[in-house]
């Protein structure tokens, strides 16, 4: 699903317009980024959690050489997905796109 897809699915269900719903994704999702370069930890219950973790440095091997590349250390996003989204998804396969699941509050 992409960004346009969502906020289409968003319009359709409450009506705002087009333009107000895609400033809202766009500034939301710019609000997950902004805090995570910072360092920063995003819980949203029931959907999942954003941190940053640090890659401490390696050795790699290059795959067509074979020979050992540094990697340097390196701060990396993660997400970690909610015990409520995760029991959700386990619980509708296969996907039926005509009836989605609806989240149990």
């Amino acid at each position: 699903m992409t960004k346009a897809q969502i906020v289409e699915e968003i319009v359709q269900k409450t009506g705002l317009t087009k333009k107000d719903v895609a400033e809202t994704v766009d500034q939301f999702l710019k609000a997950i980024s902004e805090a995570l370069a910072k360092g920063k930890h995003l819980e949203i219950r029931g959907f999942g959690t954003f941190k940053v973790k640090n890659r401490k440095s390696r050795m790699a091997r290059n795959p067509r050489t074979g020979d050992p590349v540094p990697v340097p250390e390196r701060n990396v996003p993660v997400f970690k997905v909610s015990k409520e989204l995760k029991d959700l998804v386990a619980a509708t396969n296969p996907i039926d796109e005509d009836n989605p699941p609806q989240p149990a509050l």
